[in-house]
């Protein structure tokens, strides 16, 4: 492999799993960016434990040996697996153009930031393009012999995004109650045909109508607060948008979280637990159109979304 330099910023988010931090944080000390912005939530009031285990995962980022402007956004209260993530990168991107982002769960190949630095950069003014991710959960199903494809779908255990997509994230989610009532997701999913019986005009939807409602039941559930999310809410902005997300022909990250300790992630068993991580090859091969994977989507939404 070519010898390479890790200019972007990369953002690490950390809470209290110093076990999955430390191997984490083995690999973007490997990778040596010049910049590393840390995002970390507070201990919660009802688990004293949460007081040392904190404090441990934060002495990993003490480690930092390598030539690198480190910059910290810590909480001293828990503001939840939500808001603290969401919180977190409205500062780095007030900060910075754009990022790497990890989680504390979140295994990299180590060729995955080189993968995101390149399409960061051949990306940067293509408006179409919200994000780029280092997941693939098509288990080896691929259509093409490129680097990647594009989807409708981002994935975020481990992806890159710019300032300009991130602009149009709303935690809050104050757009949906508009996209709700006026059925705006059956446009996204779903072929909207006119019809007229008798004179009246009557609008049928053809397609997609278990996937629109499938997203109306899950960011309903996210705008009301019923779970802790911040993930959920870059997917409506980016649909909002008619977005699209890069996705890796192969698997370039590994979720080594699942288990009791996660608060989302708690079956071990999981499909998409420890799935396996693979090199990507350079020079990277570039699709020759941008259009989305609509069978790849059709999987993914089947399989992780249902």
């Amino acid at each position: 492999m070519c010898e390479f330099s890790l200019t972007t910023p990369v953002v690490f988010i950390i809470f209290n799993r110093p076990d999955t931090t430390k191997q984490v944080f083995a690999e973007i000390r490997r990778a040596k960016p010049s910049k590393l912005l840390v995002i970390a939530d507070g201990p919660r009031e009802n688990r004293p434990d949460d007081i040392a285990k904190c404090a441990n995962t934060r002495a990993i980022i003490e480690e930092v040996d390598w030539d690198c402007e480190v910059l910290k956004k810590y909480s001293n209260v828990n503001l939840g697996c939500g808001r603290r993530p969401a919180t977190g990168l409205d500062w780095v991107f007030s900060i910075v153009e754009e990022a790497i982002i990890l989680e504390d769960d979140c295994l990299p190949h180590e060729t995955f930031f080189q993968y995101c630095q390149q399409l960061l950069e051949k990306y940067r003014s293509d408006e179409r393009i919200m994000s780029i991710s280092g997941d693939n959960f098509q288990f080896g199903r691929r259509r093409t012999q490129d680097s990647y494809y594009f989807s409708r779908y981002t994935q975020t255990c481990g992806w890159a995004t710019w300032r300009r997509a991130w602009k149009y994230y709303d935690f809050d989610m104050l757009l949906w109650p508009e996209v709700r009532d006026g059925r705006w997701l059956f446009d996204i999913f779903g072929n909207m045909q006119v019809a007229t019986h008798a004179g009246q005009r009557h609008f049928q939807v053809s397609g997609g109508v278990g996937v629109a409602e499938y997203w109306h039941r899950m960011f309903e559930i996210v705008y009301n607060k019923k779970i802790d999310a911040w993930d959920f809410q870059f997917t409506l902005a980016a649909f909002l948008q008619s977005g699209l997300h890069i996705l890796p022909n192969i698997n370039l990250i590994s979720n080594i979280g699942y288990g009791p300790e996660a608060t989302h992630t708690q079956n071990p068993r999981s499909h998409l637990a420890n799935v396996p991580i693979e090199a990507m090859h350079f020079p990277l091969r570039h699709p020759q159109f941008v259009i989305r994977d609509a069978w790849a989507d059709a999987f993914l939404q089947a399989n992780n979304f249902s």
